[in-house]
């Protein structure tokens, strides 16, 4: 008897670091990024590669916040799930996390297809910071991780197609499938994110669409992010790639070897990257990963979704040291096969105004003959994944079912099985949007919301009731339009400089805090954006004092030792030592430390400060002794080189295994 898709709650327990309060400081700067092509690659690529990396990159990830709250200390915690289930597959989705598959076993092999990680433990990799590893998750907005990697979204129940492509159904009854969706805030874009199990099928079935309602075009970014044990052959229909490391190089590399070495498979290469397969027009687009036996994970779609992609932690130290960051020892390392709108992550593409852009994927086992798959000859290796591909999943089935499922597409959703966030609703409210099928109710507005709904209803942004750190701020154009016709209040000044500072209009954005500073009564928040604004025009002497000035404001005004207090203390503390130390201005940088919450002082983060801040006043064994306490920085970003620099500021001594990330051979 085939059992027919079921869709039910959950609850998954197991070790989980919380994600803490989030950094209340408009981010003016987006975080280091690594995934930037070096300026002086683009003559020798591609013509429309070229022109899709320079397409809108992000300059900031306002209006969201850094989420930098969180820790390493694990706890047994349950997280809710949704687990989608039919006679062949169960997969297990966490709806506040961003819709995360975290799991797809497959019950007649008894095999689990993904990396499943065992532990939740954020890491600083998604654009906005907080990320962890494992499963498949679903990248939009710019370059890297998404910003609601750490995020709630919206959940429900759908009714399923009734067909999967060509073949009859094989069991009556109706089927479900689960809808997520969300607003991506960083470009505006409304997204679902529909997942269902054909009755019957070894495939998961997911259908994707992004929505630009505007009356402007709109830079698009999509990859879908799959991680996989990395003891795998890692299998795509190209014969070149596009190589990218942490040298910020984007160049063309045979496939499967270069330099001697055959790079699909993951251990074989030292240092991270990533490989780009360049499929060519026409060509079924697909990825696999298998193991020595031939049997693993398939990820195929309808040719919309055209990029492959293999990313490696490679067999370095700094490589194996973040597989045990993002888990725990002896947890086995993993890599990273994806699928994207455009041949490499660097790029957006356009979505025209008033438009959608959809497809389907499809996720399954494969079964195929070991000693093709792993032998000599990469041309039979890939037949042999296309003639398995083609037994269980010929193309036209998955042509078949993305016809079957679109116009179920605008199906509005039936039960309610997760929340996600009110900016959705916000911009429904604001413009009387119709998105069938992805409905942004007016119920799911929150206290985040509260002030710019009120702007919208009166034409006033509200000053506070009682004092606290700002709250969010929009940016967006129709957003930075009301602020500039509201009553000049502090606040609104406030929140229009960050709005203008994120369109590019500097000068206009320093002129609107410069206003607020007159009639404030807390002047902290706007003292810290001048000083970043200082710090922009190359004037870190002005920023020093403006960081000191808005450090001694804040400290005058906190009136507690309650979460918000405590994250904004650190956020500026932080900035503040950072420059005050960058004019050597070291006394002062020590009195801002001094005055940290000791909690804070012990954080990793801050015990790299400390190090900084105990080299700038000559204590070079006291730096050392920080050092030699082993702390962890829990916030360490992708890429980042601070440790390996001040370490070698230190001592000729190699660098402990326990703070070795690096990512590329020499550091800058």
């Amino acid at each position: 008897m085939v059992i027919v898709t079921t869709i039910r709650r959950d609850v998954l327990t197991l070790p989980v670091a919380e994600l803490g309060q989030d950094n209340p400081l408009p981010p003016l700067r987006p975080l280091d990024e690594t995934h930037r092509v070096d300026d002086r690659e683009d003559a020798h690529l591609p013509r429309d590669m070229a022109r899709q990396i320079r397409y809108e990159p992000l300059r900031s990830v306002l209006p969201e916040r850094i989420r930098d709250g969180y820790d390493r200390r694990r706890e047994q915690r349950g997280i809710d799930t949704i687990v989608i289930e039919n006679d062949r597959l169960r997969a297990v989705v966490l709806p506040g996390y961003g819709g995360r598959v975290v799991s797809l076993f497959h019950k007649p092999s008894q095999r689990e297809l993904l990396y499943r990680n065992p532990v939740v433990q954020p890491a600083c990799f998604a654009l906005n910071g907080a990320w962890f590893s494992g499963g498949i998750e679903w990248n939009i907005g710019a370059t890297g991780h998404t910003t609601l990697s750490c995020a709630p979204v919206h959940a429900a129940r759908v009714p399923a197609p009734d067909g999967w492509g060509h073949r009859p159904r094989r069991s009556g009854g109706g089927g479900e499938m689960l809808r997520l969706w969300e607003w991506e805030r960083l470009r505006d874009l409304p997204f679902q994110v529909d997942l269902w199990l054909p009755d019957g099928s070894d495939f998961l079935h997911v259908g994707v669409r992004v929505r630009n309602p505007h009356d402007r075009p709109a830079p698009l970014y999509w990859w879908s992010n799959i991680a996989v044990p990395e003891e795998r052959r890692v299998l795509a229909p190209a014969d070149e790639a596009w190589h990218f490391g942490y040298e910020r190089r984007l160049r063309k590399v045979p496939v499967p070897e270069h330099e001697g070495v055959d790079r699909t498979y993951p251990p074989r290469g030292v240092f991270p990257a990533d490989y780009f397969y360049e499929v060519p027009d026409g060509q079924r687009r697909w990825i696999a990963a298998l193991d020595d036996a031939g049997d693993g994970l398939v990820q195929t779609s309808t040719d919309v979704l055209r990029g492959r992609k293999l990313f490696v932690w490679g067999s370095g130290p700094g490589g194996r040291r973040w597989q045990e960051w993002l888990t725990e020892p002896g947890t086995g390392g993993y890599c990273e096969i994806q699928a994207g709108l455009a041949r490499t992550q660097l790029e957006h593409v356009r979505l025209e105004a008033e438009s959608e852009v959809s497809w389907l994927e499809a996720y399954g086992p494969l079964a195929t003959d070991a000693g093709a798959v792993h032998g000599a000859d990469w041309a039979v290796a890939r037949a042999e994944v296309e003639r398995g591909l083609s037994l269980v999943l010929p193309r036209e089935d998955v042509d078949a079912a993305y016809e079957a499922w679109l116009p179920h597409a605008d199906t509005e959703p039936g039960e309610v099985l997760a929340v996600g966030s009110g900016w959705g609703a916000l911009e429904v409210l604001r413009t009387s949007y119709k998105l069938p099928g992805t409905p942004f109710e007016e119920s799911t507005l929150g206290e985040a919301q509260a002030p710019w709904a009120e702007l919208l209803r009166t034409g006033a942004f509200p000053e506070p009731r009682r004092v606290g750190p700002p709250g969010e701020s929009l940016v967006a154009p129709h957003w930075r339009d009301m602020l500039e016709t509201a009553p000049a209040k502090p606040l609104t000044e406030y929140h229009l400089g960050v709005a203008q500072w994120h369109a590019g209009d500097l000068a206009q954005a320093v002129r609107s805090w410069e206003r607020a500073l007159e009639l404030a009564p807390s002047l902290w928040p706007l003292l810290r954006c001048l000083a970043v604004a200082d710090q922009e025009a190359g004037n870190r002497e002005r920023a020093a004092d403006r960081y000191a000035d808005a450090f001694d404001d804040l400290c005058q005004e906190r009136r507690d030792d309650g979460p918000a207090w405590t994250a904004a203390t650190a956020a500026l503390g932080r900035e503040a030592v950072g420059a005050l130390l960058a004019v050597r201005r070291t006394g002062e940088a020590r009195r801002v430390w001094d005055r940290l919450r000791p909690g804070t002082r012990a954080r990793g983060r801050f015990r790299l400060l400390e190090v900084e801040l105990l080299l700038g006043q000559g204590d070079r064994d006291g730096a050392r002794a920080v050092f030699d306490e082993a702390f962890e920085v829990a916030d360490l970003r992708e890429g980042a080189e601070t440790i390996t620099v001040l370490w070698a500021r230190l001592t000729d001594e190699p660098l402990p295994p326990h703070y070795d990330f690096r990512m590329r051979e020499t550091p800058n």
